[in-house]
Formats: structure tokens, C-alpha cells, sequence
């Protein structure tokens, strides 16, 4: 399997990591924000519970500390955490990493992080986090992919299923969906929904 999945949700609790790898997801991302070193390595370490012995990856959102002690894969980075995470020892625990983009400046210090794949975003406007960027828009989609040749592109920001074909047909590799999912009436059927779409866009 690629990874990203090409449906790559993220979400804040081990409820819901735990959720999602029951129904089958492929690459869940965990970003729980603002917790102390105690609170992120207990985290952690329960979300990798959680997903042992299912085929769902866990990306560990910011806490690169506790994703090494605790023997995690995958982790992801926005652009503040890159500046003061320890990127040799990240590889030396053989971690992929993901960083997250915005602009052309931020894409140039993902790059020379040698990332495993690029996040691009906010795509649509997102009430999820306040945003200092304004909405990429899915044209900008195709620039990045172009930018960055065969690395993985994930497009991230206010993304619904309606919007998936648009969003592939850019040149995204996969897209990070949170509130279509988190914030649904029924989540177990959006995400089988989404499992079908990526399925037949892959």
C-alpha cells in the first residue's frame, strides 16, 4: 500500500485511532496539541496499542520524542515543531516524516528536511484551526505536485468526499480529512465512504 493512504484521516483521541483502524483505515494521524511530555507519552503509547495487530499506520502529529520512545513509525510535523525537533534522530529511530506547507518558504524548509511526503493546506477554509493562511484552492494543488515531483502530496483543509475526484484530478496523492469525518452523523459510513472513493481513485 502507498503511504499516505490515500484517505488519511487525523484525529485528537485514541477513541477515535482505535475507531477507524476497527473499520479498516490505512494511515491514521494523531495530532492531539498543547500536552506535556507525561501526557504526549502516555498518548502515544496507548494510540500504538490501539492500532497493534491491525494494518492501520500510526503518524504521530508533533511529539517526536514520544514517537521514538515509545517505538513508533510515522510521524508528522507542522512547520514551528520542524524547527525544534532533532531531525537526525528521527531518522537514526527510522521514522518517515511529513511536513506540513503553506507557502513557497515553507515548502523549502520542508524540502531540505528530506520529508516522505508533503502536506499542503488549508485547501477549503477550515474553522478546525485559526489559519494565517488564506484558502489554497485546489489550483494550487497542481503547482505543488509539480514542485515536488514523485514525493507524496496530502491535501489537508475543510476537504469533504464530494470534493475527493477534484482534489485527486489536481495531483494530490492523498487527502487528510478531519471534521467530514469527526463531525458526521455517521462517521462508520463516511469513512466507508471514503474507503470506496480512494479505492476507485487509486
Amino acid at each position: 500500500m502507498p503511504y499516505p493512504d490515500r484517505f488519511y484521516p487525523v484525529v485528537d483521541t485514541v477513541a477515535w485511532v482505535a475507531r477507524l483502524a476497527k473499520l479498516g483505515v490505512g494511515t491514521v494521524q494523531l495530532r492531539a496539541k498543547d500536552l506535556d511530555d507525561a501526557k504526549a507519552h502516555v498518548l502515544v503509547r496507548d494510540a500504538l496499542d490501539a492500532v497493534r495487530g491491525t494494518s492501520t499506520k500510526l503518524v504521530v502529529n508533533d511529539y517526536w520524542r514520544a514517537a521514538i520512545d515509545n517505538g513508533a513509525q510515522h510521524l508528522h510535523l507542522g512547520q514551528e515543531d520542524l524547527v525544534d525537533a532533532d531531525l537526525a534522530a528521527i531518522r537514526k529511530a527510522g521514522l518517515t516524516l511529513g511536513v506540513s506547507t503553506h507557502d513557497e518558504e515553507e515548502l523549502a524548509n520542508a524540502l531540505a528536511a528530506d520529508p516522505d511526503y508533503i502536506a499542503l493546506g488549508p485547501i477549503f477554509f477550515t474553522t478546525l484551526k485559526s489559519m494565517r493562511f488564506a484558502p489554497q484552492g485546489i489550483e494550487r494543488i497542481t503547482r505543488w505536485k509539480q514542485m515536488i515531483g514523485g514525493l507524496p502530496l496530502v491535501a489537508i483543509g475543510g476537504i469533504k468526499l464530494e470534493h475527493a475526484a477534484d482534489i485527486f484530478a489536481a495531483g494530490a496523492d492523498s487527502i487528510a480529512v478531519v471534521s467530514d469525518i469527526t463531525q458526521n452523523a455517521d462517521p462508520d459510513a463516511r469513512v466507508r465512504a471514503w474507503l470506496d472513493t480512494a479505492m476507485e481513485a487509486a
